[in-house]
């Protein structure tokens, strides 16, 4: 097969002029286009995201094309001297020539398919530590030699039919199940520390145990460490659910909501950011403001590690949470939990929303292995805050709280890792 130097398939990083992703000058056939082979990145093939680091590449076979075909040098490059400081190092300044490399970035990562062609994933991040790939083409394209570049129009094709997510942060992901909240839950008991037990699972997903499936592309990891002001939903009925303040770091409330009757995997969810409400007021505002019928639940403060883990066949976006939530006036009654859920997808492409119930079932037996081996539990539940709640106050009827007031530390805002309202994480 063409241009595999003896192994069975070739992957290359393609590089070339950042005009060609954001359009703003248009293709010459004299300027360069560099393929830079590099050992195979990706965790299947074809899959959905490619994440590379340039020091762990190797030395790499480097060949410069002119855009028409004509051959401009060759060289030898180690991968982490391509782009330091994210640009072009002198070895490639030496092959392509110094007008020609300021605007040199990489285009897309090229992977050859066994039966012919090549899969492209475009370039959605880069930094000088390393980059990160999304495909965009469904089907193999370009049918010949690599240096043929017979691949290189239907590449910036498919780049420029999704620019508008491509060329903009973050804009490539995209929701499943908008407004509903898919989850497993995990009851820790005996609990264990969970800050340790996180940065296990986090080096148990670095180093590939979870098949298909890596730590989250430059967001591994978050803390979380809020104050939780719970109403239970009593009415009317189609509102059967609870409502929870949690404090800012600046003013006000995140309101969350979730709808449901029982216990379940998916839920209805809504965020509310900014709420301005006097904290003696909460269930006022919730019976005048919103109309709805409610039972004040204990506050309880909540610890939370993040996991973030991308599944990079597909990918889907899925968070590993383990928590520690205490009751604030009792801080000996707790739950400790572990919570698997549905975050968000990497991708361009469309995808069967069934394939993300499929993966987290798939998950969730790796999970369900994972924690049972550590005997911190064996079985998915779907046991949920509210439910822990009502079942304090049906053994402990001295915690019924008269009503809800911050504390001045919720007052003046708890710690929150992303703004509020920027993502469901505050869920609970």
């Amino acid at each position: 097969m063409s241009g595999t130097n003896g192994t069975k398939r070739g992957t290359w990083v393609v590089l070339g002029g950042i005009h060609l992703l954001n359009q703003t000058a248009p293709r010459r056939p004299d300027e360069p286009i560099v393929l830079v082979r590099v050992p195979p990145q990706e965790v299947c093939l074809p899959s959905t995201t490619v994440a590379i680091r340039w020091d762990a590449l190797g030395v790499c076979q480097v060949d410069a094309l002119s855009a028409d075909g004509a051959r401009l040098g060759t060289a030898r490059i180690d991968g982490g001297a391509l782009f330091p400081d994210a640009i072009p190092g002198d070895a490639l300044r030496d092959l392509i020539g110094a007008n020609a490399s300021p605007g040199l970035v990489p285009l897309c990562y090229l992977a050859e398919h066994p039966g012919g062609g090549y899969h492209a994933y475009a370039q959605i991040r880069f930094y000088p530590e390393d980059a990160c790939f999304v495909r965009t083409t469904r089907e193999p394209i370009g049918h010949s030699r690599v240096e043929a570049l017979r691949w290189l129009d239907p590449v910036l094709s498919a780049h420029a039919e999704s620019s508008r997510a491509l060329n903009n942060h973050l804009r490539y992901f995209r929701t499943h199940f908008p407004g509903m909240e898919l989850e497993y839950k995990y009851t820790l008991d005996p609990a264990p520390d969970i800050w340790a037990a996180s940065l296990e699972l986090l080096k148990a997903l670095r180093d590939g145990e979870l098949e298909g499936c890596r730590a989250e592309y430059r967001e591994e990891f978050q803390i979380h460490h809020t104050e939780n002001y719970l109403f239970d939903v009593i009415g009317p009925e189609q509102e059967i659910g609870y409502a929870s303040f949690i404090p800012t770091v600046s003013a006000g409330y995140v309101l969350k909501r979730k709808w449901f009757t029982a216990d379940a995997f998916a839920r209805r969810e809504e965020l509310t950011s900014s709420v301005d409400v006097d904290p003696n007021g909460f269930e006022q505002y919730l019976r005048t403001e919103l109309g709805l019928q409610v039972r004040a639940m204990p506050p309880f403060q909540r610890v939370r590690y993040d996991i973030q883990c991308e599944s990079m066949r597909t990918g889907h976006v899925y968070g590993i949470f383990l928590d520690r939530c205490s009751l604030i006036e009792a801080p000996k009654v707790a739950l400790s939990q572990c919570e698997l859920e549905y975050l968000r997808s990497r991708s361009v492409l469309d995808h069967d929303q069934q394939e993300v119930l499929n993966e987290m079932r798939r998950i969730d037996g790796w999970l369900r292995t994972y924690l049972a081996t550590r005997g911190w539990s064996t079985e998915h539940t779907f046991y949920s805050k509210r439910t822990f709640l009502r079942d304090v106050l049906a053994a402990r009827p001295d915690l019924v709280p008269s009503s809800h007031t911050a504390t001045s530390k919720g007052q003046h805002g708890y710690r929150l890792s992303r703004p509020p309202g920027a993502s469901s994480n505050t869920a609970c």
